[in-house]
């Protein structure tokens, strides 16, 4: 059985281990990326929006900012979501076969 610091080294060279690094980070970004944008966004309709989102949905109490701010707490928690899935499918499976390679 190869030592701790032989299967650092083997993992290392491992281009699948780059691999995963690459997808993983370029992967995160882009959910980070998209995240910022509507966060940022939403924050910038409350600035220069607030009109419009105090108007009434339907002539009650509620305005159109309150589904629009939900929006986007559920689009944190679906990201989330999406980020899990791929890692415990692609990015896991890739860390498996690295892991496996270096024993």
């Amino acid at each position: 059985m190869p030592s701790n610091k032989d299967a650092s080294a083997h993992i290392w060279n491992n281009p699948k281990f780059h691999e995963l690094v690459r997808k993983r980070t370029v992967f995160a970004w882009t959910l980070s990326a998209v995240m910022l944008a509507i966060y940022f966004g939403f924050i910038l309709l409350i600035a220069y929006g607030k009109s419009f989102l105090g108007q009434s949905l339907s002539g009650g109490v509620t305005t159109i900012g309150f589904p629009i701010g939900v929006g986007v707490i559920l689009s944190a928690i679906v990201l989330t979501g999406i980020y899990v899935r791929r890692a415990n499918g692609e990015f896991d499976e890739l860390n498996r076969q690295i892991i496996e390679e270096a024993h």
